[in-house]
């Protein structure tokens, strides 16, 4: 497993999936919903979830952050256990931009990132879903290098016996 984030981290949730008619919000049908961690000014975990379950979440969060961050949130009811694992900040927003100082810009923009890369495929088949979140998340993480050079050596580096595994494992 990666090393935990810490410091400044900006939790987030969000759902993915098109225009639907009917509820709209975190009911809506056929949408599937994401958590994000974000390291500021580093990189981005996210992970899609059965359900927009607060101790799935928090599970998620305490998993992937060591205690004693800064933890940067929106003002979900999950997150207000994170005061007794760190510094807890909650961004209040209005009119959709933050109050205040505090601000959650780097998750906000990874969602963005996402949407728009996954945008021209115009769906994408939920039993797959996980890989391309895993392709445009290793994007972000590494879109100050070459991607090209980054995966050729990783790929002259496995066997291909490797591969086939990953390729059918369930998120």
């Amino acid at each position: 497993m990666r090393e935990p984030f810490e410091g400044s981290v900006e939790c987030d949730e969000t759902t993915f999936g098109g225009y639907r008619p009917g509820k709209r919000g975190w009911g809506a049908a056929g949408k599937i919903i994401v958590v994000g961690i974000l390291q500021r000014n580093g990189q981005v975990r996210v992970f899609p979830v059965q359900k927009h379950s607060d101790s799935e979440i928090i599970r998620l969060v305490r998993l992937h952050t060591k205690p004693g961050s800064l933890y940067y949130t929106d003002d979900y009811r999950a997150y207000a256990s994170l005061s007794v694992r760190g510094c807890h900040i909650v961004v209040r927003k209005e009119k959709g931009k933050p109050k205040g100082r505090a601000h959650m810009n780097g998750i906000e923009g990874f969602w963005s990132y996402a949407k728009h890369w996954l945008y021209p495929y115009r769906g994408v088949p939920r039993k797959f879903f996980h890989l391309y979140l895993g392709e445009v998340s290793y994007r972000f993480n590494h879109r100050a290098q070459d991607l090209y050079s980054l995966l050729d050596k990783k790929l002259k580096s496995m066997l291909a016996e490797d591969v086939r595994p990953i390729l059918v494992q369930n998120a």
